[in-house]
């Protein structure tokens, strides 16, 4: 799967339009899907969203539905969590609420610092989000509403 980039947060703050249309004409050159989203302006994710329904998949690092947002390793750590992983869901235009594809948790104890917790995560989202991205592409995955069905 080839990796291209498109506008980061810091280019779309000073002009949201434009860094829309390059990231919807990138995508059409390119005849790009799936999508993988890192991070991308608020402003530009309905219009996206409404052009690429069930195409833009993102990486949560975080066992959705919680801990939604930023930092999530910083409040799982805060709530004294035991259990932390990622989710692989489809992008809809309400942040981090779209169709889980693929998700995975593993045991940490009250011995594991912030850092030690974003370690592991990294590792647990590279491997759900490498499945999930399979499903997609293998035409696995079902979309009903708000919930997927996987054909493992």
């Amino acid at each position: 799967m080839a990796r291209h980039s498109l506008p980061s947060r810091a280019r779309c703050r000073g002009n949201k339009q434009a860094a829309h249309a390059e990231s919807n004409a990138s995508s059409r050159k390119r005849k790009a899907t799936p999508w993988c989203w890192r991070a991308i302006c608020r402003s530009s994710r309905p219009k996206l969203c409404a052009a690429y329904p069930g195409q833009i998949i993102n990486i949560h690092h975080s066992f959705l539905p919680s801990f939604v947002g930023a930092k999530p390793y910083h409040q799982a750590y805060q709530r004294g969590v035991k259990l932390i992983g990622a989710t692989c869901h489809y992008v809809t235009a309400e942040l981090d609420q779209g169709p889980i594809i693929e998700q995975d948790v593993i045991r940490i104890d009250h011995s594991d610092s912030v850092e030690d917790m974003v370690r592991y995560g990294k590792d647990i989202e590279k491997a759900v989000l490498a499945r999930g991205l399979r499903y997609h592409i293998e035409d696995r995955v079902l979309t009903h509403g708000n919930k997927t069905v996987v054909f493992r």
